[in-house]
C-alpha cells in the first residue's frame, strides 16, 4: 500500500480516474452492442442512428486514452461496413 503522502494522493487520483474510465468503457461497449443487435435485426435506419452514438463513444474513448486511436478507427470502420452491408 502507499506509504508516502504523494503516493497516497496518486492512489486517490487513480481511483477517481478509474471510475471515469470504467464508465467510458461501459458506454462504449453498450453502444457497440446496440449497433450489432440492430445489424442482426436488419433495421438499417435505426442502425444508422445508433451508429452515430457509437462513433461518438469511440471518439471520446480514444481521446481520453481508454482505447488507442487506431483501435477506435478500426472499430468504426468495421461497424460502418457492417451497417452498409444491411441493405445489400
Amino acid at each position: 500500500m502507499a506509504i508516502t503522502a504523494n503516493a497516497k494522493k496518486a492512489h486517490r487520483a487513480s481511483l477517481k480516474k478509474h471510475v471515469f474510465n470504467v464508465r467510458r468503457k461501459r458506454v462504449l461497449t453498450s453502444t457497440t452492442k446496440d449497433v450489432r443487435k440492430l445489424i442482426t435485426a436488419g433495421s438499417k435506419t435505426e442502425a444508422n442512428t445508433s451508429l452515430s452514438a457509437a462513433f461518438k463513444a469511440l471518439d471520446k474513448a480514444a481521446k481520453t486514452g481508454v482505447i488507442k486511436k487506431n483501435t477506435a478507427s478500426r472499430k468504426k470502420s468495421r461497424l460502418a461496413k457492417a451497417v452498409a452491408k444491411i441493405g445489400a
